[in-house]
């Protein structure tokens, strides 16, 4: 009876979060003027030190939860239509429950992206009750290695926990690119979230600034491998990727820093994880017309850019909106680009 009881439950919570979804689409099909997704950052430190990671450091402290609400409520008022918690390690941040309540709050879906070590039953369970729509989880190999301790080993009972438990949506990203030693691994990984019955992607990694960086023949065959895995769900939006595999420019129109927000820990709003410094503007002073201006601004590094939501964000404008501002080419060595130090730098 009890499961019975807990499944409906499940159901019920999914028909749900699909109304909202097809909502988000229909709103951010229509109109143009507001963020469709915003990452922000509510804490900077990580429990792990991925080699190929530019995101994160072993000493920052989280921010502040009135600072957090703050930062929420105002993408809240930009009509934000997905706010994901990243990092760093995001279930570091000891009131990481009320900040998915306080999206919920702002009418917008509420995401996490974590590695996963620090899931429990109860933990699972918490971020159900606070009304977490959507997951991520990023396994980088089978085995763990000297590039990431990500691995597929360590983090399976994890998975099982979700499978039992989770009333969110689950997606298992595998990696290929940056130094990851065995690229079948990718395979592993990818059939075991489908076992489990969550959602399965695969992602490029990016260099230090989000830019291309071929794939072998080898990477190449498991990431066509890896095609045939992926479903029908919003993070499956990933054409651009093929180009990628194949060491291509990409033609797109990349709306970061309007349809795409990347808010860093100090509340600045930034075109994405790997171009921190532009526009570098505060949150509090992000208005309606940087949304417009940043909408028609083309953007130097968008035809080398592996930086998937951002792609995804902007398929939603694919066939509008002709790009007629130019940005300053990005130099990652200007004053103005945000650098993280790395654990131990």
């Amino acid at each position: 009876m009890a499961e019975t009881k807990s499944h409906r439950g499940r159901t019920r919570r999914r028909f749900n979060r699909e109304l909202r979804e097809a909502a988000f689409v229909a709103k951010g099909t229509l109109f143009t003027d507001h963020p469709l997704m915003a990452h922000i950052i509510p804490i900077r430190r990580c429990n792990l030190s991925c080699t190929y990671c530019n995101e994160y450091d072993d000493f920052s402290k989280p921010v502040a939860l009135e600072t957090m609400y703050h930062r929420l409520d105002l993408l809240g008022r930009l009509k934000t239509g997905i706010i994901t918690l990243s990092g760093g390690e995001p279930l570091l941040h000891p009131e990481l429950d009320q900040l998915i309540t306080r999206i919920r709050r702002n009418k917008a879906i509420a995401g996490l992206i974590t590695n996963g070590y620090l899931l429990t039953a109860d933990r699972v369970k918490r971020l159900n009750d606070a009304g977490l729509d959507h997951m991520q989880i990023s396994i980088d190999n089978v085995m763990p290695d000297d590039v990431s301790k990500k691995s597929l080993k360590v983090l399976d009972k994890k998975l099982q926990i979700l499978a039992e438990n989770a009333d969110f949506h689950v997606n298992i990203n595998s990696v290929l690119g940056g130094g990851i030693h065995f690229p079948e691994d990718a395979l592993t990984v990818g059939k075991r979230a489908m076992e489990l019955g969550f959602t399965s992607t695969v992602g490029i990694i990016h260099d230090h600034d989000g830019q291309l960086r071929p794939l072998s023949e080898r990477e190449r065959e498991v990431f066509l491998a890896m095609k045939s895995f992926e479903k029908k769900h919003f993070s499956r939006l990933n054409y651009f990727q093929e180009d990628i595999a194949n060491a291509k420019p990409s033609d797109w129109r990349c709306r970061a820093g309007s349809r795409y927000l990347y808010i860093c820990e100090d509340g600045l709003v930034h075109y994405c994880s790997q171009q921190r410094g532009y526009p570098g503007k505060p949150l509090e002073d992000y208005t309606l017309e940087d949304i417009r201006r940043e909408y028609i601004t083309k953007k130097s590094c968008a035809p080398m850019c592996t930086v998937s939501c951002v792609h995804q964000i902007s398929y939603f404008d694919f066939f509008r909106g002709k790009q007629t501002l130019e940005s300053a080419p990005l130099d990652e060595t200007s004053n103005h680009l945000v650098t993280i130090k790395s654990a131990g730098a």
